[in-house]
């Protein structure tokens, strides 16, 4: 009897465990704002010392892995899709875009590591890597590298961020009104994914706001230094190099082959690599900070990592490895999932990790991530938190 009241408390234990999991996950429990009770320096002696190690063979291997995957859906697609009977074809090639999309996303990932020297211990191979892979990606590697860089510098201040700044209740723009239902909602949603990353690049959307024009482009944009404006310039080389031979392909071969095979899973690409951001820092349970709270490894923890089931392999763990990748970004993602697994026992609940399905994820920030400020009855006036449309404001 004294057994089965204890199998019976334990089975009722983990029920309740389960019953609190689940209930935290549909009403979210907001992320300690306050100063944390350890360092970076506890936090980087509970990791092991091998997840710093960055090896160039082994970091090689998962790209021509993904190289390789790509290649073989490529020549799927081109040889077979074509061939197949309507309406097959036009089912089979959004299936196309959204896989190829995904590895190619994981080819972006791996470009993203270079950027902060995760790829290899040598900077000449982690610069030349991650420009090829990214000018391929349309992406201009070192403009975005330093403007990311700086992103990591400042993660959640209000007045110094690089992206995802949160407006504030004084700067909601006036259609905001109208697109406050769930029309409007799915509309912003759909329009971010597809248009954020380019107007990001061209314009420098979402960013902090400059004396004059900025974008990722311009060498002499303010958003760089004098000593990064060459190698801007290089990235525009690359860029240019990409379009040249996208223009050539596209020629040869024509625009609607072109844009089936490679241009489509590249727009996938910038919606995955958005949604990714978005979601790592627009969460109702992430506080930012203006400059009489913010402080660096306060910033750097008010992020989150996401739950995409099978696509986190596919992604290299980006997503679920977010909140170790800002305190330490230089740990290469095959160590990331390991490193993390041994902060989270000190996080504590400055870990937060959301398994919402994405969709829901996107509708749930477009609907309660509208604009921030401060809790009214909070004597820490200095941190904003999320707040949703209010039609009287």
């Amino acid at each position: 009897m004294e057994a089965y009241q204890r199998i019976s408390s334990a089975d009722h234990s983990t029920t309740y465990e389960n019953e609190k999991k689940d209930s935290l996950q549909k009403k979210r429990v907001r992320a300690p704002s306050d100063k944390p009770p350890f360092t970076l320096a506890t936090l980087k002696k509970a990791i092991p010392a091998h997840c710093f190690h960055r090896s160039l063979l082994r970091s090689s291997a998962y790209l021509v892995y993904d190289l390789s995957v790509c290649s073989t859906l490529f020549y799927i697609a081109k040889t077979y899709i074509p061939i197949l009977p309507s309406p097959l074809n036009y089912v089979a090639w959004p299936i196309y875009w959204f896989i190829q999309g995904a590895f190619m996303t994981g080819i972006w990932v791996i470009g993203h590591e270079c950027g902060h020297r995760a790829f290899s211990e040598y900077a000449w191979v982690d610069n030349i890597v991650g420009l090829v892979l990214h000018s391929a990606l349309m992406t201009p590697f070192f403009a975005w590298k330093y403007s990311h860089r700086r992103h990591h510098s400042n993660t959640g201040s209000l007045s110094h961020d690089e992206v995802y700044l949160p407006r504030l209740k004084d700067s909601i723009p006036w259609y905001s009104k109208h697109l406050n239902n769930p029309v409007g909602r799915v509309i912003r949603v759909v329009s971010m994914l597809f248009l954020a990353f380019p107007l990001y690049l061209l314009f420098n959307a979402s960013s902090q706001k400059h004396d004059r024009f900025a974008n990722h482009y311009d060498p002499f944009s303010p958003i760089f230094t004098d000593r990064e404006r060459i190698q801007v310039v290089i990235s525009d080389a690359g860029i240019f190099t990409a379009l040249y031979v996208f223009y050539s392909v596209s020629k040869a071969h024509g625009f609607v082959w072109f844009f089936c095979t490679y241009l489509a899973p590249l727009l996938v690409v910038f919606a995955m690599f958005i949604i990714i951001t978005y979601l790592h820092h627009t969460n109702p349970t992430l506080p930012h900070y203006d400059n009489s709270e913010w402080e660096w490894f306060r910033g750097a923890l008010s992020t989150i990592d996401l739950d995409f089931g099978w696509l986190n392999r596919v992604l290299h763990h980006v997503t679920n490895t977010h909140i170790c990748h800002h305190l330490i970004s230089t740990i290469p993602h095959y160590h990331a999932l390991e490193a993390t697994e041994a902060i989270k026992p000190i996080l504590g609940d400055y870990y937060q990790i959301d398994s919402t399905p994405i969709h829901k994820m996107l509708y749930r920030a477009a609907k309660e991530c509208i604009y921030a400020e401060p809790d009214q009855d909070s004597k820490d006036q200095g941190v904003y938190w999320y707040r949703p449309y209010k039609n009287k404001m």
